[in-house]
């Protein structure tokens, strides 16, 4: 399931069932907010337990998505 948000006019695909426990996302953005709460809701919705995190990955600023099992 390929789900896709858009971030400042461009297309930023998640491929939910790829997001497997242990594994993580980036999401390049500079509004952190309203990325990380669709990324919760989402993830509440599947019944994933996600941690997000603020980052800087090659230089460029945005979100870190875990899937984490409880």
């Amino acid at each position: 399931d390929l789900q896709m948000i858009r971030i400042m006019g461009l297309p930023v695909r998640i491929s939910w069932n790829d997001f497997k426990v242990g594994t993580s996302v980036f999401i390049p953005c500079l509004d952190i907010k309203p990325v990380q709460k669709y990324v919760l809701a989402e993830a509440y919705r599947r019944k994933y337990n996600v941690i997000c995190k603020q980052v800087v990955d090659k230089n460029r600023y945005g979100l870190r998505c875990w899937r984490i099992e409880w």
